[in-house]
């Protein structure tokens, strides 16, 4: 029998391959989840949400994990639910709090931030402008969501210690993201039409920040991988004009620094990035992976990028939910085989926390072949 330590080392080199696009043993297997695990455990979603989160959140994924087959690794060591202000520059509704004790959290978007606030952010800084509005305008105790977050590394380490890879271990997002959240996409949308040139000297005050503050961690923490959500960046969203102007300049920007500091970039593309793919050329081979949710057709990622980059997919969000394990079983086998090299197994986006338990231990059995 291996030991923890034997199977990390054997579930790292098996991701490394498979980032670089080099044969493997076999596909590997990235579980994206947290309200799953809790569902799983038979915990409530409100017990991960709370004062303690990133500690008892990590404790039950890692349950959830062991529980679930020869899985490689999960995206992430905790819950991210108590934290989505930070990234999204909106309220978050919590079970517990807000809602139900087992309903899932939801971003409470509305227009927080106002059109005088880029000037304010040009004139003063992102960070001198964001610690005063999360405090002030969203009411985030940021002391307390620090405290909870001291506990990430320690998180991280027990997954490892386990045996299994932490995907993910430092996250990111398009800078355009903030703005967006904060403003409310309708009138951030609104704003690329009446005061362009205001938003994008906003964003290159934010941007520049930000990239110092990626450098910095990146060196520091030496991730293997650092995850990049531009969440609602899909070209879908945007006509072709704003999309290179106000989205992709900054994952082009923010994923090269990633990897010019030695990390692979995760960029997770929620939604339809069929019209654009070929803009993923771009990068070196074996130093992006492109996550889909399942918007994006993975035949086509495979088509125009298979060469190039990681594909990371694509089990639907609704098939684990509704679907019988043989269903399962079969779609996730024909991906395997037909992705071939550079292709890791995973569920489009999260794993919804009513998935069924035996269709996703039918998807791990799918690539593992137990």
């Amino acid at each position: 029998m291996k030991t923890t330590k034997e199977l990390y080392d054997e579930r790292l080199s098996r991701f490394r391959k498979s980032i670089a696009l080099e044969k493997t043993d076999r596909t590997s297997v990235i579980l994206h989840m947290d309200a799953f695990c809790a569902k799983h455990m038979g915990v409530k979603l409100s017990d991960i949400c709370g004062e303690d989160s990133v500690k008892v959140s990590n404790k039950i994924i890692l349950d959830s994990l062991k529980d679930l087959g020869d899985v490689d690794g999960t995206e992430a060591s905790y819950s991210g639910g108590r934290v989505f202000p930070l990234v999204f520059m909106s309220r978050v509704k919590l079970p517990g709090r807000e809602l139900p004790d087992d309903m899932l959290w939801q971003l409470d978007e509305a227009e927080m931030m106002h059109p005088e606030d880029y000037d304010t952010i040009i004139n003063k800084g992102w960070n001198n402008f964001m610690p005063g509005y999360l405090k002030d305008r969203l009411g985030i105790d940021m002391d307390s969501i620090l405290r909870d977050l001291a506990y990430g590394p320690q998180a991280d380490k027990n997954i490892e210690d386990a045996g299994y890879l932490v995907y993910s271990p430092a996250v990111t997002i398009t800078v355009n993201e903030y703005l967006s959240g904060g403003r409310s996409m309708a009138k951030f949308m609104r704003d690329l039409f009446r005061m362009p040139d205001k938003v994008e000297a906003a964003l290159e005050v934010i941007q520049k920040e930000n990239l110092e503050k990626l450098r910095k961690q990146i060196r520091e923490t030496k991730p293997e991988v650092m995850f990049l959500s531009p969440a609602r960046g899909a070209s879908e969203f945007f006509s072709p004009k704003l999309w290179e102007r106000f989205v992709w300049k900054y994952i082009k920007e923010t994923a090269d620094a990633i990897i010019e500091e030695g990390a692979v970039c995760a960029i997770h593309c929620d939604g339809n990035w069929e019209r654009d793919l070929s803009y993923f050329k771009d990068f070196p081979k074996g130093k992006v992976i492109f996550e889909t949710d399942g918007m994006t057709d993975i035949y086509k990622i495979k088509e125009v990028l298979g060469s190039t980059v990681c594909i990371k997919g694509d089990v639907p969000a609704a098939k684990l939910v509704l679907s019988t394990p043989d269903d399962i079983y079969s779609y996730s086998k024909k991906l395997i085989d037909d992705m071939g090299t550079g292709f890791i197994l995973a569920s489009g986006c999260s794993i919804p926390p009513n998935a069924k338990v035996e269709n996703v231990k039918a998807m791990v059995s799918a690539a593992t072949g137990r």
